[in-house]
């Protein structure tokens, strides 16, 4: 669904530059908070990599027309709303700039369409679902799926819009809409079984590191003088995961061989065929008004690498080329934002010798062992 230059218009490529800019600004203050840990900075450009590895995967849908990842809900309900915008935003520059995949007038859309309206869309349905859904690991994986499925239309209405706005060519916008809508409902289910396979996969073995599982847990109950309250927070110890990929590490290095075998070797063998953009661009005469992209001429341009003979090899490199430079920038920009948090926490601490406050301090666990009642 990545838009070329021509498509949109000066002024309203313009306005949704500074649109995507602004969520992106917003994005770096919410992302502070959801990077807590020293593990969510790569785990974060992880999943930057692997929506890169995974958008390589055409697939098809219905009539010469294929579709892939846009990658918006997994990364919000992985690693947090604010951050899965960042993670999508930062595949999208990598793309236009070094595999000239999507304008660089058109940047302010695509971050638009496919960061910020499918993350959004995506995180408070899925934050819906589980409030009203049992608290199980099924329920957090059958939201991701609804979740993912709404997001692509819904990138397809958010583009349809911006086209009726500042369009240039002269076709009818209702005929774009139901066209766009249409082949991305289907899309839509990709993305859907996508997210939802990922998601399970990773809840089975850590479900502590998908954020959109957190505080889904019941509170355990204590009886004080004959009633029932909340245990204090550092009582409720989370249900242990299973052995396998006990390590942040293990899960990150077992992540990155997978976007390394996906983008490397198994995108060889995705589909040929044009995305659901480009089959609507081409119908109704949209793709008359595309112009060439300002990084045609880039090593990595098409994602092939230049002057390496064989599709199947200059592919491969180019896919695992793009795979490490990903998760290297998206790790360096989160390490970054987080380096930021720890450094206005460490300011707005209070000093070590200050009296303790009976009112905030927390007592002592009354239950060292006491567990949690949750599945999640």
């Amino acid at each position: 669904m990545h838009v070329p230059d021509g498509f949109i218009n000066a002024p309203v490529s313009a306005a949704t530059a500074v649109v995507a800019a602004g969520a992106i600004a917003v994005s770096l203050r919410g992302a502070r908070r959801e990077l807590g840990s020293e593990r969510a900075a790569p785990l974060a450009g992880l999943v930057a990599a692997f929506v890169f590895a995974v958008q390589m995967l055409n697939f098809p849908v219905a009539g010469g027309t294929s579709g892939h990842l846009l990658g918006g809900a997994l990364a919000a309900i992985l690693v947090g709303p604010y951050t899965g915008v960042l993670c999508v935003s930062v595949v999208l520059l990598m793309q236009a700039i070094l595999f000239a995949d999507g304008g660089l007038t058109a940047l302010g859309v695509n971050i638009t369409c496919m960061a910020i309206v499918t993350t959004v869309v995506a995180y408070v349905l899925f934050r819906g679902l589980v409030k009203v859904l049992p608290r199980t690991r099924r329920s957090v994986t059958a939201a991701s799926f609804v979740a993912a499925l709404v997001s692509v239309p819904a990138s397809a209405i958010a583009f349809t819009l911006i086209y009726a706005i500042g369009g240039t060519a002269d076709v009818s916008i209702g005929r774009v809409a139901t066209a766009m809508v249409g082949v991305h409902l289907l899309i839509g289910l990709g993305e859907a079984v996508i997210t939802a396979m990922t998601v399970g996969a990773v809840i089975a073995v850590r479900p502590d590191l998908v954020y959109g599982a957190r505080g889904l847990g019941r509170r355990l109950k204590l009886r004080v003088d004959g009633e029932l309250v909340d245990a204090p927070v550092a009582e409720a110890e989370p249900r242990r995961a299973p052995t396998v990929a006990r390590s942040p590490r293990g899960l990150w290095i077992g992540g990155l061989v997978t976007s390394l075998v996906l983008a490397g070797f198994v995108s060889f063998y995705a589909s040929a065929d044009p995305d659901g953009l480009e089959r609507v661009a081409t119908d109704h005469g949209i793709d008359e008004k595309a112009e060439e992209h300002d990084a045609a001429d880039s090593p990595l341009a098409d994602y092939g690498v230049k002057d390496v003979e064989g599709a199947r090899l200059s592919g491969g490199l180019a896919g695992v080329i793009g795979v490490g430079l990903t998760v290297a920038a998206g790790t360096g920009v989160f390490w970054v934002v987080r380096r930021r948090r720890s450094g206005e926490t460490s300011d707005a601490a209070p000093p070590a010798n200050k009296p303790s406050d009976p009112d905030t301090d927390t007592a002592p666990p009354a239950n060292k062992h006491a567990g949690t009642d949750t599945d999640v």
